[in-house]
């Protein structure tokens, strides 16, 4: 059997509190292989990011500490994002780690950026209490995994 080397992990990460479970589990993950590690974000909802109900996400509170209603262009948008996956970045502690914000289709936008960095591995969350459930009837999650041609590994982060 050849020993395929996994070379390069892409972890897509939300605003959820769970974002940091799915960060620690692909970092893990992708230590373990010896493999390039890169944290993406996909701006797909202008309404998500206006939300008040957001927790602190690994030492991230800005978003529900400042208020997003006060971001109104997606280039201010875009930089608040940044500062979300450098504090992810922070957190698991690895100046290596690359970053990556896009917008558009959520699902899309995830599969064109893997394909971009010739990703092998796709690591995902999924929030469901009933993740299977959730996964098989219709979700980010489940439109990458139908449309990926590489591994999607996905975490389940029901509490």
């Amino acid at each position: 059997m050849n020993n395929i080397k996994m070379k390069k992990v892409l972890i897509s990460l939300d605003y959820n509190p769970t974002a940091e479970k799915v960060a620690e589990t692909g970092y893990a993950l992708a230590k373990e292989m010896g493999a390039e590690v890169y944290l993406i974000h996909v701006i797909s909802n202008m309404e998500y990011y206006t939300s008040t109900v957001y927790s602190p996400i690994m030492g991230y509170g800005d978003f529900g500490n400042v208020g997003l209603s006060t971001v109104y262009t997606a280039e201010d948008l875009k930089a608040e994002t940044q500062k979300y996956l450098n504090k992810s970045k922070d957190h698991l502690s690895d100046d290596t780690i690359q970053t990556i914000v896009v917008e558009g289709d959520s699902a899309d936008a995830i599969l064109d950026v893997a394909a971009d960095i010739h990703a092998d591995v796709i690591v995902m969350g999924s929030h469901s209490r009933r993740w299977l459930d959730k996964i098989l009837v219709g979700s980010v999650t489940e439109r990458v995994l139908h449309k990926s041609k590489i591994p999607l590994f996905i975490v389940p982060t029901r509490g």
